[in-house]
């Protein structure tokens, strides 16, 4: 008798790839208690293993990628501001001289 695919959620698989990974029982035994194929929970834990690294590399990837947006943010304020006060000043000079700034040439 074939029996029906299930959908694992990834909570349950990275339950039991912790589990496998803590080596208190053995792969057989895990695989018994879950209902699920021994090479599944060993294919599950291979991939805990190789993917553990990439948690931390994202999250300095993104404090990286934070700093720099910051870094600009910044910037761009600053130069806002100097342009603001310079065309406050151009403003100012214009109507000292008489100059009508709503006139176009």
């Amino acid at each position: 008798m074939k029996r029906k695919r299930r959908h694992l959620t990834a909570e349950f698989k990275a339950r039991v790839a912790k589990e496998a990974l803590k080596e208190e029982k053995s792969i057989q035994e895990i695989a018994q208690e879950n209902d699920i194929a021994p090479t599944q929970v060993s294919a599950w834990k291979k991939e805990l293993e190789d993917r553990m690294s990439e948690l931390f590399e994202r999250k300095n990837a993104a404090d990286k990628q934070l700093r720099h947006h910051e870094k600009r943010s910044g910037q761009l304020e600053r130069k806002i501001g100097q342009l603001v006060i310079e065309k406050e000043f151009l403003e100012k000079k214009c109507r000292q001289l008489g100059i009508d700034l709503n006139e176009r040439p």
